[in-house]
């Protein structure tokens, strides 16, 4: 039986691919196989020395130590588009708001209250201050074409907008699912000259950190309407305050409110309500389990971030061992040479890389005896050895 610790509370579809029957699942363990987990901070947890994974249900991995965790052999895990349609359908709400200059508008109909029967002719006397043009027929620039960003661009065209979309980093598989109305920038100052909207739907990283500044609003049309339902830190805010002053931005929709951004007029800040819906965080927890199960029980990757995708079949007769090592030359060679001057017969192999990690996959007839085990597991570069079966 396999121990995980939950420190979130998890939507209880968990329980579907984590049955009790083979996991104990609490908050309480003291050790623990596996850690599952949505916000929480774990830099300061200490790690057992027998933790395999963690899995992260959400997108993001900031309150993971991945380095720490790949020093340590810990497979992480995301769930990378579990909650791109919430996150889209926000997107498409925060370029209503902006547009039509809703929040304002609400705001103004509250102060009518008390004026009883005069109130729909105050409504139409005032309701010309609030008007904002469609989205129909406008440029949409969406920057980041991943699972959510994809979603954005594909509904924006459905709608009528033009879209224009830019991503250096674009896989084949994701571009199979791009609408064929989205036009490709070929570069980021391209899109951000043609468009009358831009959304962002990249990852926040050194090299991304501030990625929108003053050299990129002063490449943007004037009167401009910039998204961000990524990450806070993507937006120079400096820069976006000056954007606003000279006029480049009409408005700003943010899901991460910080002090510097509340109140002021051409911001609207919603309070990180991009995955908060049901079937989000349903999805995220049934991503995040199913991913946690495949590992522990048959070795399988799918959707770490510090180790690379492998997949493999369960077990039907056999052993299997997997191994975690330093991406250097000859370590396969080491590995299959201790299990064949053993007598052991190797079955099938698959080895992968990312990066300088490396994830090895021995399936043998014979069972791998502790002895040849502690051989392996001394090799110089291998970071962790597992049995499975």
């Amino acid at each position: 039986m396999y121990s995980v610790k939950k420190l979130n509370s998890i939507s209880n579809v968990i329980y579907d691919y984590l049955p009790k029957d083979r996991y104990s699942i609490s908050s309480d363990l003291a050790s623990f196989d596996a850690i599952i987990v949505r916000s929480a901070d774990c830099h300061e947890i200490e790690f057992p020395d027998g933790l395999l994974a963690i899995a992260r249900a959400g997108a993001g991995v900031n309150n993971i130590p991945l380095d720490k965790s790949s020093e340590l052999g810990i497979a992480v895990f995301n769930t990378p588009g579990a909650n791109a349609n919430g996150v889209k359908e926000l997107v498409l709400c925060g370029m209503l708001a902006a547009s039509r200059n809703m929040i304002p508008a609400i705001e103004w109909a509250k102060t009518l209250q008390g004026c009883g029967a005069d109130v729909p002719v105050l409504v139409e006397k005032g309701k010309s201050q609030f008007v904002g043009p469609e989205l129909r027929g406008k440029t949409l620039g969406v920057v980041g074409l991943g699972a959510i960003g994809i979603l954005v661009a594909n509904t924006a065209a459905a709608i009528g907008m033009e879209v224009i979309g830019y991503d250096p980093f674009l896989s084949v598989d994701r571009a199979w699912s791009i609408s064929m109305h989205t036009r490709r920038a070929n570069s980021l100052e391209e899109l951000l000259s043609q468009s009358d909207y831009i959304t962002l739907h990249i990852p926040l990283m050194d090299k991304t950190k501030d990625f929108i500044s003053s050299h990129e609003f002063s490449k943007m049309k004037k009167g401009m309407v910039l998204l961000n339902f990524s990450r806070n830190g993507l937006v120079k805010h400096s820069s976006l305050f000056e954007a606003i002053e000279n006029g480049t931005l009409d408005k700003y929709v943010t899901d991460f409110p910080v002090e510097e951004l509340l109140g002021h007029e051409k911001i609207i800040a919603i309070p990180h309500l991009g995955a908060s819906t049901p079937e989000s965080e349903d999805n995220c927890a049934m991503m995040a389990a199913e991913q946690l199960s495949d590992y522990l029980e048959t070795g399988a990757i799918r959707n770490s971030v510090n180790l690379p995708d492998c997949q493999v079949s369960p077990l039907n007769g056999g052993y299997r061992i997997t191994l975690i090592h330093k991406n250097l030359p000859n370590m396969v060679g080491q590995i299959t040479n201790i299990v064949a001057k053993n007598n052991i017969n190797i079955s099938d192999m698959i080895n992968k890389s990312k990066g300088e990690i490396a994830y090895t996959v021995l399936n043998t007839d014979d069972p791998i005896g502790d002895d040849v085990f502690e051989e392996i597991r001394n090799i110089v570069g291998i970071i962790k050895v597992r049995r499975i079966g």
